[in-house]
């Protein structure tokens, strides 16, 4: 690891956060990511208000020095902000100046990428008793002293280093632990949590989101014997099951309660997953647990018999309101699956349950049971063939953090309606075996607005099916609509909307006391928006792509608005053509405004693409039947991040210059760019299939060489298309 100090490092805090209660919404300081306890993301700031919000200018930035995803909130305590950034770096810097104090540069094992699903993405820091909490990609929970940034103490969070476990998530302070969930249901993983002691870093608990297969015996904790009932005896226990926690973990120290969301389940096919059905608990799942334990008080599953890839990690809001002429205190929740839940805090029942976007695979929830009431016809993908389900995986709510208006009674977040094309592909008569960290999915996705672009690469019997599915209604009207909303959280209804620049720009939000919303855009603005209406009031360019939601804080006597940039997360190597990661690159700052600020200044635009360079000669050998076997092989490994795109953080292989030609065997099966963060895959890929997949990847470049030298030719701009999106997981 490198740690870089600077001398304003030794400047003194408090750090007094660390799960105390307080009153809905951040004041001067910002002490957890969500603002307060709560996760509000609302801020009871009001120096900066409608009135004067148009005055709003640049304070200070500060470059983060690379050029991935950034989806963390930055915590502010005792002047002093502390951020994480991709892969799991923590900067620290003067909250007033943007003064670098202390920069960590964790050690990772950059095999990790491999098992990174949706980029390195890391989702902030905790900061508690004199320690800054923070995972790394590779599995590490690092407690840094908060004045120097050295190493408190470090865990391994990992129980198996043979399968596909990352950390992408913000730790969560609970009383004297902390507690870490994983990434990974789309390997081969069986989600936990697992908390540690703040003090010295030994384990203090840990409990299993999915049940073990039971040729091994007993279950770990009585909740899993509840659990494994819920499950085909012979389901793919070897796979995992999923369940990952890579987000979602809030501590409620009115009840001493730590309440996990649960991811998906692994691979996503129901029918595959556990043959038998069953609601497969604790997927998909709020499961309440006792912080000094660990053990389980209540759980909720939002969606039984997931299939969908309709995880409950999206995050949480703590809340008092009146329901039904008591006031409760509740969690307000809108996972992937497409409504908005109120849930009561103390014992787990649904209060309210509304739809927020088209869902297809339920007409609606039966409140008494809280259980949804399922339509096999419309997502039975793996009994009844290819389906278009809505919501599509992106959900109609992701990680992008709401905010929450305690005194509008407002629930503010970014809203998703699309659906994707789910099918299980063709077997190629090989046995279906776990694939050690590596996907396995064994679910094929195509999201609504892309399926003409898919179509002709599907297999020939998929495709005729899937042209009558384009016929609906639902997928010709309205493939997609991508919306900012202020929902009334009782009824899901939108006090007010405006629509987003596309299905790609998702965004967190943050809300004032003063009746302001903030949020970004992934074209490059800081937008600010009445919080009663939707009115814009304030829109600043600055050239970067915006998802992570901003926040707000104080510093002797002036408020300040913080957000940082860069594009990336679930889809991250389809970059689109309207953000401003496409146009300008996608640098990675920390933005800083105040009233009476400056301008920001704009990365410079990215310079206009050169033709493909020549491909070398056909590989020896190499036949039609050799290229197809490379298409499938690419889309089964490597399109998850070679989408092959103009502007892409990773490298368009229809691009590759003869010395990447020469050495392609050694860069796929041999680990020769791993320092860059390209995985080895000797242990799946024979020398014969990274030949098939080169042979593909050289007919694919004259291909794109030939379109290329006819656009120029004609004085067309070489705008290249992605090759069509499909995931044969």
């Amino acid at each position: 690891m490198t740690l870089l100090l600077a001398p304003a490092a030794l400047c003194g805090c408090s750090l007094a956060g660390g799960g105390q209660a307080g009153d809905a919404g951040a004041g001067d300081d910002w002490p957890y990511r969500g603002g307060d306890v709560q996760g509000s993301h609302f801020s009871r700031l009001t120096d900066i208000d409608k009135g004067n919000v148009g005055r709003l200018g640049l304070a200070w930035s500060h470059d983060l020095g690379t050029n991935r995803v950034q989806e963390a909130t930055p915590i502010v305590v005792d002047g002093v902000m502390y951020t994480s950034g991709n892969l799991g770096r923590v900067y620290a810097l003067d909250a007033a100046t943007g003064a670098p104090l202390w920069t960590f540069e964790p050690e990772v094992d950059m095999q990790a990428n491999r098992a990174a699903c949706c980029d390195q993405a890391n989702r902030g820091v905790a900061v508690s008793r004199g320690k800054v909490l923070v995972g790394t990609l590779d599995g590490w929970l690092y407690a840094l002293d908060a004045k120097t940034g050295k190493v408190a103490w470090k865990a391994d969070t990992i129980t198996d280093r043979t399968r596909g476990y990352t950390i992408t998530g913000a730790p969560e302070v609970a009383g004297d632990v902390v507690v870490i969930g994983n990434a990974g249901a789309e390997y081969d993983v069986r989600g936990y949590v697992t908390a540690y002691r703040l003090s010295d870093g030994g384990q203090a608990w840990r409990f299993f989101t999915v049940p073990r297969d039971p040729k091994l015996g007993p279950q770990e904790t009585p909740e899993l014997e509840q659990a494994v009932g819920t499950w085909d005896a012979n389901s793919r226990w070897d796979i995992g099951g999923g369940g990952s926690v890579w987000d979602a973990i809030n501590y409620d120290p009115r009840f001493g309660t730590v309440y996990i969301g649960v991811g998906n389940g692994g691979p996503y096919s129901v029918g595959t997953r556990s043959p038998g059905g069953g609601d497969n608990l604790y997927l998909s799942s709020i499961v309440a647990l006792d912080a000094k334990t660990g053990r389980m008080k209540w759980h909720y599953q939002e969606t039984p018999q997931d299939g969908w890839d309709y995880t409950a990690t999206q995050p949480m809001v703590l809340a008092d309101i009146e329901v039904d002429g008591a006031r409760r205190p509740v969690i307000l929740h809108a996972p992937k699956n497409g409504f908005l839940f109120v849930i009561d805090r103390e014992t787990g029942k649904p209060l309210r349950i509304n739809p927020l976007v088209r869902t297809s695979w339920t007409d609606g929830y039966d409140l008494k049971t809280g259980r949804p009431r399922m339509n096999p016809k419309g997502s039975d993908y793996w009994n009844d063939g290819p389906k278009i389900v809505f919501p599509g995986s992106p959900g109609a709510r992701n990680w992008y953090p709401p905010a929450y208006d305690p005194g509008r009674n407002l629930y503010y977040a970014a809203v998703l309606d699309m659906g994707n094309l789910m099918f299980v592909p063709p077997s190629d008569g090989t046995p279906d075996t776990r694939r050690p960290k590596a996907l396995n999915i064994r679910t094929s996705l195509i999201f609504t607005p892309d399926l003409e672009a898919a179509l002709p690469t599907l297999p020939p019997p998929v495709q005729e099916q899937v042209k009558k599915l384009r016929e609906w209604q639902w997928v010709k009207e309205k493939p997609y609509s991508s919306e900012i909303r202020a929902i009334d959280p009782l009824t899901g209804k939108a006090r007010w909307s405006v629509s987003a620049e596309g299905w790609q720009d998702r965004m967190g939000m943050l809300a004032t006391q003063s009746g302001l919303l903030f949020h970004g855009t992934i074209g490059g603005k800081l937008v600010v928006r009445d919080a009663d209406n939707g009115k814009l009031l304030k829109e600043i360019d600055t050239g970067s792509s915006i998802m992570a939601a901003p926040m707000t804080y104080r510093v002797k006597g002036v408020q300040y608005v913080a957000v940082a940039t860069g594009f990336g997360g679930g889809g991250w190597a389809y970059v689109p053509r309207y953000s401003a990661a496409y146009s300008h690159g996608n640098a990675n700052r920390i933005l800083v405004f105040r009233l009476d600020g400056g301008p920001v200044a704009k990365p410079d635009p990215l310079p206009p693409l050169e033709v493909a360079a020549a491909p070398p000669p056909p590989l020896p050998g190499a036949t039609p039947a050799t290229i197809a076997k490379g298409q499938g092989l690419f889309f089964a490994n490597c399109a998850i991040c070679h989408a092959n795109q103009l502007r892409s953080a990773t490298p368009d292989l229809r691009r590759m210059e003869p010395g990447t030609h020469q050495a392609f065997r050694q860069i796929v099966l041999e680990g020769l760019l791993l320092p860059n963060g390209m995985p080895r895959w000797d242990d799946l890929l024979s020398p014969a299939d990274a030949d098939a997949i080169h042979a593909w990847l050289i007919d694919e470049q004259g291909r794109l060489r030939a379109r290329e030298l006819k656009l120029k030719a004609e004085g067309k701009p070489l705008d290249a298309p992605s090759l069509a999106i499909l995931s044969n997981f």
